[in-house]
């Protein structure tokens, strides 16, 4: 367990140099057009990296889902829950810091751009698939059921993922953002730490759960 400790040190230390750069070091961007943008870009910096370690989460549930139908493996169900449980988590901080820079930018914390509305429907879909967990009892029905909404709920990630494109949005395009290279290695430096937390948490949740399932099966 010592990696562990080392590993999210490790993490932090990522976040807390890259914000610091994000925060105290980098200069204001030029935008004449659009003042308010200057600073907010900062933004980016946490913005992005919750976003993709959620976004992770719902892809290795993805994946998982897939191998669970295909071996019928317990496993492969623990992995997919617990990375729809932290993957959740992320998405909600995703929607925090989106609004932070929805108000300054746009005037007002929620306007239902598409990429807003897009990510809150996700978001849903992913909180209805704990809820699926919680509401069926036996554990071979719901791992096959929830093994099938994590499947085809993906589809609300993708449908996120290109809402810029398919709708008139005020948000960035996804894959459009463009920053000078030091900027470009500290937010990956920081999306790097963001994903060391997520996987460790992923871990921890089912290291938990395996030692509730023994206890529970030693009564």
């Amino acid at each position: 367990m010592l990696w562990i400790y080392f590993s999210l040190a490790a993490a932090f230390a990522m976040f807390a140099y890259g914000a610091y750069k994000a925060l105290l070091v980098f200069p204001p961007i030029y935008s004449p057009e659009n003042p308010v943008m200057e600073e907010l870009y900062r933004n980016v910096f946490f913005h992005v990296p919750v976003n993709a370690s959620g976004f992770l989460g719902f892809t290795i549930t993805l994946f998982a889902s897939i191998l669970y139908l295909k071996t019928r493996d317990m496993k492969y169900d623990l992995i997919a829950a617990k990375s729809a449980k932290v993957g959740v988590f992320f998405i909600t901080f995703t929607l925090l810091t989106g609004m932070a820079w929805a108000k300054p930018a746009w005037g007002t914390y929620w306007n239902w751009d598409p990429r807003e509305t897009t990510a809150l429907i996700m978001w849903f879909v992913y909180l209805g698939y704990l809820a699926l967990r919680e509401a069926i009892g036996e554990e071979r029905a719901r791992a096959r059921a929830s093994a099938i909404l994590g499947i085809f709920g993906y589809t609300s990630g993708i449908f996120t993922l290109l809402s810029t494109r398919i709708f008139p949005s005020l948000h960035p395009p996804t894959f459009g953002l463009r920053l000078e290279p030091e900027m470009g290695m500290t937010l990956g430096l920081m999306i790097t730490g963001a994903v060391i937390v997520f996987l460790n948490l992923v871990y921890l949740e089912m290291r938990l759960e395996r030692v509730k399932r023994g206890l529970a099966g030693g009564r």
